[in-house]
């Protein structure tokens, strides 16, 4: 009987060994959460540059044209990247340390290179999109090619990743069937799901 249950704590102990060398398990939930509330920060900020007063569920038939605004939005977008990545390694890096793991390994490398791929494909897919004047479907392709991205970098991560992933792939095609409501799209896209998954992922790992 101690055999068997010593054969069970050598085999559960080398799951973990494998795991963690293929999982890039310093990711923080709360990071998720945090990126979403950034997220909904800039959805606030577009909503007042391109819709207010009327309601965010109104559906939008203008397209955008003024440069001034259309610069704005991006320089929001960048901001909201931006604050999501800087937080996003800071968190994980602090409980990185927290575990007494290292934050920079080869896993951590190939989730770098996994994500960036779609990533940077989709973001050149969008300023083509933006050149040619194709306003109606940037909040889709951006929800799309996200969602790609992360079930690329899924193998790398925790599998909530790569649900999220699926929901804003699915997302991305209603966003793109009704252009009108990009903003809204967009909001639970990027801050509704992101603050969704990322509890989630809080809870059952960073507890």
């Amino acid at each position: 009987m101690t055999d068997s249950k010593n054969y069970q704590e050598d085999l559960a102990s080398i799951r973990h060994v494998m795991e963690r060398s293929v999982k890039f398990i310093s990711l923080s939930g709360l990071s998720g959460i945090l990126a979403g509330i950034y997220a909904l920060a800039g959805a606030t900020a577009a909503y007042f540059m391109i819709q207010y007063p009327l309601p965010v569920i109104y559906y939008r038939q203008e397209s955008l044209q003024q440069p001034d605004i259309i610069v704005n939005l991006l320089l929001v977008a960048l901001a909201v990247l931006a604050a999501s990545i800087i937080t996003g390694v800071l968190l994980s890096a602090r409980k990185a340390k927290k575990h007494s793991t290292s934050f920079w390994t080869p896993t951590s490398k190939r989730l770098v290179v996994n994500l960036a791929i779609p990533l940077a494909t989709g973001g050149i897919f969008i300023l083509i999109l933006l050149n040619h004047g194709h306003y109606g479907v940037v909040a889709p392709a951006s929800l799309i090619f996200y969602g790609l991205a992360l079930v690329n970098a899924s193998d790398n991560l925790f599998e909530e990743v790569r649900y999220l992933g699926y929901s804003e792939i699915v997302l991305g095609l209603i966003s793109a069937t009704l252009p009108g409501y990009g903003l809204l799209f967009w909001a639970i896209g990027f801050g509704a799901f992101h603050i969704f998954y990322g509890t989630l992922m809080y809870r059952k790992y960073d507890q």
